[in-house]
């Protein structure tokens, strides 16, 4: 079971790719939300205001069935820009990322041939000065239990290495913990089958 993705964790250097005049901005973020990559370009369009075109693709998401990704041409031709950005994020296999390409144009038309290459480019640079990370895909439970348990779900934390994210140990007592994909159904199947102890998902 897979249960590692790669992405970034700071937003990349600015990038600067020139095709016949035009130039071409090229930028990475990290990104786990919508309203995330809306602010990124809002602030984009700030800083580069006199520019033609803000053109962008992101994903969001590390399970194969919640993947949310979007390509954007902002007026150039179709495709021609957008998923040549987005083909990028796929190639360099990353997630969880925003790419932002801002044009200027430079008064010769480049053709939607062009334009491709042109976004396609700056995209891969803006990957290329990215640093890129590999992280594990996590899940989180709640485990209660009363006081008099502590000791055996203390044993299993510490036999297993469980990170534990968050506790309340009192007479009723509460661990939020984080583990691996791979290792989650074991490790809740191994308090799920203690005496006066439950465990459930964690809604963060």
């Amino acid at each position: 079971m897979k249960d590692t993705f790669k992405t970034i964790n700071k937003p990349s250097e600015e990038i600067l790719f020139k095709d016949k005049n035009s130039k071409f901005f090229g930028y990475a973020f990290p990104v786990t939300s919508e309203d995330k990559v809306k602010q990124y370009i809002e602030d984009l369009k700030k800083q580069h205001h006199q520019a033609r075109h803000w053109c962008y693709a992101y994903q969001i998401g590390t399970d194969e069935t919640n993947i949310q990704f979007r390509a954007n041409d902002d007026g150039e031709p179709n495709n021609s820009a957008g998923m040549p950005i987005y083909g990028q994020i796929q190639s360099f296999e990353v997630t969880n990322i925003l790419i932002v390409v801002v044009r200027y144009f430079g008064g010769v038309k480049l053709g939607v041939s062009g334009l491709i290459n042109a976004y396609k480019t700056a995209a891969q640079l803006s990957l290329e000065a990215s640093k890129i990370v590999t992280k594990t895909i996590n899940r989180h439970y709640k485990i209660t239990f009363d006081y008099k348990n502590m000791n055996k779900v203390m044993r299993i934390i510490k036999e297993k290495n469980i990170k534990v994210l968050d506790q309340k140990l009192e007479l009723d007592c509460q661990l939020n913990i984080s583990v691996r994909l791979k290792e989650s159904e074991s490790i809740f199947n191994a308090f799920d089958s203690l005496f006066e102890v439950s465990i459930s998902p964690l809604n963060d």
